[in-house]
C-alpha cells in the first residue's frame, strides 16, 4: 500500500486517509494480539524479547499513521548515507585530520545538494563561482542549495 501511495505521489491528506482505512485496522489488531499474548510468553525468550521491543517502540511504530507527510520507513535517509558508509574505508587513508575534514565537508555539500534536487557538479560550480565574491554571512547563506537561485534550475 505504501509503495502504491509513493508511486501515485499521493498528497499527505490522501496518505493519511488511506492509512486510516487500511493500515490502522491492521495495527490495532496487532496491538490487541500483543496485549492478549505478551503475559503468556517468557520475557527472555526470542518471542518475549521481540514483544518487549515492540511494546517499547509502539509509539514510534504508529507515528506514521498520524501524519501523511511521514514516511513509514527511513529508506531515503539510509540511501543518502550509503555512499558515506562505503567511502568511510577509503577515508582511512586520508593523510591528515585536515584532509579527512575536507573530504567530509565536500561529501556533505554533495549530499545536501542532491537532497535539494541539484546535480552535484552544477551546484558545486555555482558555489565555487559564488565563493569568489561572497563576503558577508548573508552572501554565503545564499549559496546554500535551498537558497541558491540561478538561470539553471536544479535537477528533479
Amino acid at each position: 500500500m505504501e509503495k502504491d501511495l509513493r508511486e501515485e505521489e499521493a498528497t499527505p491528506e490522501r496518505r493519511y486517509k488511506v492509512r486510516q482505512e487500511r493500515s490502522r485496522p491492521i495495527i490495532d489488531e496487532l496491538k490487541t494480539w500483543l496485549e492478549d499474548n505478551r503475559a503468556g510468553v517468557l520475557p527472555k525468550s526470542k518471542l518475549g524479547e521481540a514483544m518487549g521491543y515492540l511494546t517499547n517502540q509502539w509509539s514510534s511504530l504508529i507515528r506514521y499513521l498520524d501524519d501523511g507527510r511521514l514516511e513509514i520507513d527511513n529508506n531515503r535517509a539510509e540511501n543518502a548515507i550509503r555512499p558515506f558508509v562505503i567511502g568511510r574505508k577509503n577515508w582511512l587513508f586520508s593523510n591528515s585530520v585536515r584532509g579527512a575534514k575536507a573530504s567530509a565537508n565536500l561529501y556533505s555539500l554533495i549530499e545536501t545538494a542532491k537532497a535539494n534536487g541539484w546535480e552535484p557538479f552544477v551546484y558545486l560550480t555555482k558555489v565555487f563561482e559564488g565563493l569568489a565574491t561572497a563576503q558577508t554571512v548573508d552572501e554565503f547563506d545564499l549559496l546554500l542549495p535551498w537558497n541558491l537561485k540561478s538561470a539553471a534550475e536544479p535537477a528533479g
